[in-house]
């Protein structure tokens, strides 16, 4: 596979893709520019990564060294499970960073799309004992629906994805604690759309405590009859905000399906 540059300095893609890797490109080059418009980027760290379409243990990962806003369609590497560029890429890639995200697809058939974030609120919330709290419906979403795994260092080794895996179980979400936010998607806006919801459940927690007065939170049957509500019968989250989504990000900037 080559690449060639557009006059726009991009990546151009050369060699010929299916319309469902089009397809799942434009969707995650969309979710790195929605989460760098909406704050939740560091720098140039964190990433989104996505399944290729029709090609089993091939994987598409953010340009390391670009910000979340330069991202487009066809700078997106494609890479192996190791975190290995596959074809050819003018741009690295951060493999050590990929290892949590290749941990996770490994163990997880539906885990399409994995997006870890280290967005502020959920790093907040992580870092407190009783974790996310029932204080809103948007926390409800994962009442009983949200993991934890506690923070062991930079270096992300076998032993440890092995025990995040674990933890994760098969639970759309995680906080990790002292770190940050961990979403699983059977579409790229599923993981989004979860994401979001994640985070502003922290945000709502973290201003109610502000106030330094006790919480009024639901009984646990009321939580539990929500969040079965919310779960909607397994339902592909996203299907209808994807849509209104992509159209918001075509009037700002369509510059990310290049």
């Amino acid at each position: 596979m080559s690449f060639a540059h557009t006059p726009s300095g991009r990546i151009a893609q050369s060699a010929p893709q299916s319309d469902a890797e089009r397809r799942a490109r434009v969707d995650l080059a969309a979710a790195y520019r929605l989460v760098a418009m909406n704050g939740w980027d560091d720098l140039i760290y964190t990433h989104i990564s996505a399944s290729v379409p029709g090609e089993p243990g091939h994987f598409l990962i953010n340009p390391f060294g670009l910000t979340f806003d330069e991202v487009c369609a066809s700078n997106l590497v494609k890479i192996d499970i190791g975190g290995n560029i596959v074809g050819e890429s003018d741009h690295p890639v951060n493999a050590t960073g990929f290892a949590l995200h290749a941990a996770v697809h490994a163990a997880r058939e539906d885990a399409f799309c994995v997006m870890h974030l280290h967005n502020t609120p959920g790093i907040a919330v992580s870092a407190q004992p009783d974790g996310l709290l029932p204080a809103s419906q948007h926390a409800l979403r994962f009442y009983g629906q949200l993991s934890y795994h506690d923070y062991e260092g930079l270096a992300f080794s076998p032993a440890e994805g092995s025990r995040l895996v674990g933890a994760l179980a098969d639970k759309p979400a995680m906080l990790l604690r002292n770190h940050g936010t961990l979403t699983v998607g059977r579409t790229v806006a599923e993981a989004y759309v979860l994401m979001a919801t994640l985070i502003k459940a922290c945000e709502i927690q973290i201003q109610a405590q502000a106030a330094n007065a006790p919480l009024v939170l639901p009984t646990a049957e009321i939580a539990a009859r929500t969040a079965e509500q919310l779960y909607d019968g397994g339902a592909i989250e996203g299907a209808l905000e994807w849509p209104a989504l992509l159209r918001k990000l075509d009037r700002i900037d369509r510059s990310y399906q290049d």
